[in-house]
């Protein structure tokens, strides 16, 4: 479906509605607030600072959140007293929507700042989000436009940092309660959800590594529940797990996936949405870091006191894009070249067919040893075979 027309509808009505823009005045109520933006679903859930902070600044404002379709069901009990409105930029009637709900006195843009003329079209008086998207003409329509920082910050608690003051309070699983949901044939014993999907497959971790993680969390006792997207079932199928090892690949919605998650005893997954997934449902998690950072979308500030555990090989050699929703800032170092780019770049490391480099380091052992951490029975296990 064409997004021309929306896009048309967006820049006109965006234009015709610069002259009302204005800072809200000292003292004057703020009724109504737009977070406006199209991210994924992990950048989605690491809005939650934002939202926190925003829910102790304005408690008695309206406060509007968009969310892709997929993600909107997340927000049903609305988290922070938000409310969510699922946005499809290629939907004409979703921008109608979208402009019913107008004015709004304040709109907060995340990642990509093409949002604030969205913002703009939908009657927001003062557009606040981060300086210096490219090309230069998505921050036209930013108002208040913050640069990031001359020091890592974690991507959540910077998304927090566009509304100045103290940080909100760390996070508390009342503060986004997640739908009731029924998971079909969830173990009822000890279980460990290993996720092995992602957005690139330059996170994708080796698949034997995954089935002798498997076999070690087996042996201690956990059944091993097997997770992917929706047409990722050939990552599993590649693993060839035991057949009595249960299989979620793309049959479950993000509730029933939350169900599931806040059963278990553990998530090992690649820095992907379903990582930060775990941070809502508190499950003990150990993210497999390779082209991404840590210091980007770890567990940061607000979710520090999480059972959370970051393993990556640190100064990877070919993680040195400088780029965050195409800024260039000095202190991010990642990497988010495609698999062609990825083999030019790494030429000469350590890797196997199929597998990042960065992903190749992280070893067995090293995912192990961060596993039981979490995991008192594969701890007991490494216990008695070192005796």
């Amino acid at each position: 479906m064409s997004r021309l027309p929306a896009r048309l509808l967006t820049v006109a009505l965006a234009v015709a509605k610069t002259p009302l823009r204005r800072a809200p005045a000292a003292g004057q109520p703020v009724r109504r607030i737009l977070v406006a933006h199209h991210l994924l679903l992990g950048d989605t859930l690491l809005l939650a600072p934002l939202l926190a902070k925003l829910a102790e600044r304005y408690p008695d404002a309206e406060r509007v959140v968009l969310a892709r379709p997929g993600v909107a069901s997340l927000f049903a009990a609305r988290p922070y007293g938000c409310r969510v409105l699922a946005y499809d930029p290629r939907k004409l009637a979703d921008l109608r929507l979208l402009l019913a709900e107008g004015p709004f006195d304040l709109a907060y843009v995340l990642g990509d700042n093409r949002y604030a003329w969205l913002a703009r079209a939908a009657g927001a008086r003062w557009i606040v989000g981060f300086a210096q998207d490219r090309p230069g003409w998505k921050n036209w329509m930013v108002d208040e436009a913050h640069p990031f920082p001359a020091a890592p910050v974690a991507l959540a608690d910077l998304t927090a940092d566009l509304l100045p003051g103290a940080a909100p309070l760390p996070f508390s699983t009342t503060d986004w309660p997640l739908p009731d949901a029924t998971v079909p044939n969830r173990p009822q014993t000890p279980y460990a959800v290993l996720h092995v999907g992602a957005s690139t497959p330059l996170k994708q971790w080796p698949s034997q590594r995954w089935l002798a993680l498997a076999n070690q969390l087996r042996a201690a006792g956990i059944t091993p529940v097997w997770s992917a997207g929706k047409g990722e079932e050939k990552l599993v199928a590649a693993i060839n797990p035991p057949a009595d090892q249960p299989r979620y690949c793309g049959n479950l919605s993000l509730p029933e996936l939350a169900a599931l998650l806040r059963g278990a005893q553990l998530l090992v997954c690649p820095d992907t949405g379903v990582a930060h997934l775990g941070k809502l449902t508190r499950t003990p998690t150990v993210a497999l870091f390779g082209p991404g950072t840590a210091a980007i979308y770890g567990a940061g500030v607000y979710w520090q006191s999480g059972l959370y555990r970051a393993l990556t090989v640190a100064d990877f050699p070919c993680r040195d894009q400088p780029l965050l929703f195409r800024r260039e800032v000095p202190w991010v170092r990642r990497c988010s070249r495609n698999p062609q780019a990825c083999a030019v770049a790494s030429a000469g490391l350590a890797t196997e067919a199929g597998t990042a480099p960065c992903m190749y380091g992280l070893s067995l052992e090293a995912v192990l040893a961060a596993c039981q951490e979490f995991v008192p029975e594969l701890a007991a296990m490494a216990a008695g075979e070192n005796r």
